[in-house]
């Protein structure tokens, strides 16, 4: 196996996100406990997987058969570690103590705004913060232009009769619909409950009875029932959102939990840190 120089690294990371796998980069930074060690110091080995079922597969070498084993081993765990990030790790290996510095990049995730009106502006601009490609479509040009979406990786000029025909829809795509009307919002909503494959995540906007409206006239129109669970309506997580940025902020929550995973509870619920540790204890005085 050859070396992994850093511009083929960086380009196996920026790449393989791309193209919708995960890449992690492990470069030996430090090397303490055996003179040997020392010889990895600067070298690279890296671990690529997927997109879809592609196997996983292990580029470069640091020039001792443990140590990539270690690496190797590091960095699936980190891959499947969905909170993982670029981070500094000590290793022990065959008695020496070995710092890795290592990068991860996961697929490329990509929000789809359709609408551009009032939310649709703290939604890009959330979402672009987010580290998601986000690509606004509406039918009005005047409303889709670059001073109102500056963050936006595209502005669509779309026909919501059909508002994914210039844009690629995959597993990695996040659709958000906020159009002027519900008429739009359905339309494009059947549309997206078609793709295949489908969308990671489908939110629309309404009020409970018009989002069951909805839902009776999707079945109604054939759509199988069973396809209602991919549907996040109404869209956002439950914060009291009134104004368009609270909306966005509920909206842009719900698509980090998606992507993160947790419970959508306030953490002061869940870690209880004054009811474990600062709660009154009870007295031990007897009378």
């Amino acid at each position: 196996m050859t070396w992994l120089d850093p511009a083929a690294a960086s380009r196996l990371l920026l790449d393989t996100a791309e193209e919708g796998g995960s890449a992690a980069v492990a470069l030996v930074v430090g090397a303490s406990g055996a003179t040997a060690a020392g010889t990895a110091l600067g070298r690279r080995i890296a671990l690529t997987r997927g997109p879809g079922t592609l196997p996983d597969a292990i580029r470069g070498t640091t020039g001792g058969d443990g140590l990539d084993r270690a690496l190797e081993t590091l960095l699936r765990n980190m891959l499947d570690d969905p909170r993982a990030g670029d981070e500094l790790r000590t290793l022990e290996v065959g008695g020496c103590e070995m710092e890795v510095y290592v990068e991860l990049r996961r697929p490329v995730q990509e929000l789809i705004v359709v609408g551009a009106g009032h939310i649709a502006r703290p939604l890009t601009r959330m979402g672009a913060a987010l580290g998601f490609r986000v690509i606004v479509l509406d039918d009005r040009p005047d409303f889709a232009t670059r001073e109102r979406f500056p963050e936006a990786e595209r502005l669509v000029d779309a026909d919501f009769d059909d508002p994914f025909r210039d844009v690629r829809i995959h597993e990695r795509t996040h659709i958000v619909l906020v159009t002027r009307g519900h008429k739009y919002d359905y339309a494009c909503l059947v549309r997206a409950l078609r793709m295949d494959p489908p969308p990671a995540y489908i939110g629309m906007i309404g009020s409970r009875r018009r989002v069951r409206a909805t839902y009776v006239q999707l079945i109604d129109d054939g759509i199988d029932p069973a396809l209602l669970g991919r549907i996040h309506a109404p869209v956002g997580l439950d914060i009291g959102a009134e104004t368009p940025e609270e909306i966005a902020v509920a909206v842009a929550a719900e698509l980090v939990l998606v992507r993160r995973g947790g419970t959508g509870r306030p953490l002061n619920d869940i870690e209880r840190i004054s009811e474990r540790f600062f709660a009154p204890q009870p007295s031990t005085e007897t009378e």
